[in-house]
């Protein structure tokens, strides 16, 4: 039997939302695959190294993404800070789905995930606090202030995502992201 077609956008999208959803560790290979659409066989065919490796290249997509909608929007050339953040914003609001959506990095963070994917976490948190402290500076905050409030906003999200979750409450994850825009406005 020839292994099932399906597109790479689908494929991450199925995978990561079980992933959100249950953890690495509750994330059995029968909901990866169903939320594929994929036989359990063509999973293991595109994935022999099952779990891990499945869940390394999530979180591949998940630091492409903040480099391309976090990191590159917040340390781009000519543009204005508060554009800047407007789009990084923007960018939040779409990939968790007005906080509907669990984040990914906390659900991989477990345990279990954390001790198999902890350097590309680490990395992708990395990357976002990069991101923001650069954002910062262009503000007039020194290094340190610039890298405390980086922290914050990721802080500010993360947490946010797990309150809006926990109390079936979005408007949590919508308080974070204007505080977030306070966060970086210099007085």
């Amino acid at each position: 039997m020839r292994p099932q077609k399906i597109d790479d956008a689908r494929l991450i999208e199925g995978l990561m939302s079980v992933l959100q959803s249950k953890g690495f560790e509750g994330a059995s290979l029968n909901d990866l695959a169903q939320a594929t659409g994929l036989q359990k066989a063509s999973l293991y065919h595109r994935f022999p190294g099952g779990k891990n490796e499945i869940a390394l290249m999530v979180l591949g997509f998940v630091y492409a993404w903040i480099k391309d909608n976090i990191y590159l929007v917040l340390t781009e050339k000519g543009v204005a800070p508060v554009s800047k953040l407007q789009r990084a914003i923007q960018h939040i609001r779409h990939l968790y789905q007005n906080g509907e959506k669990s984040c990914i990095l906390n659900a991989l963070s477990l345990d279990s995930g954390l001790v198999v994917l902890g350097d590309e976490i680490s990395k992708a948190m990395q990357l976002w606090i990069d991101a923001f402290t650069a954002l910062g500076i262009e503000q007039g905050f020194t290094t340190a202030q610039a890298r405390a409030k980086a922290r914050q906003s990721l802080i500010l999200v993360q947490g946010s995502l797990v309150l809006a979750k926990g109390l079936g409450d979005p408007t949590h994850f919508h308080k974070a992201l204007a505080d977030l825009k306070l966060l970086f406005v210099n007085e």
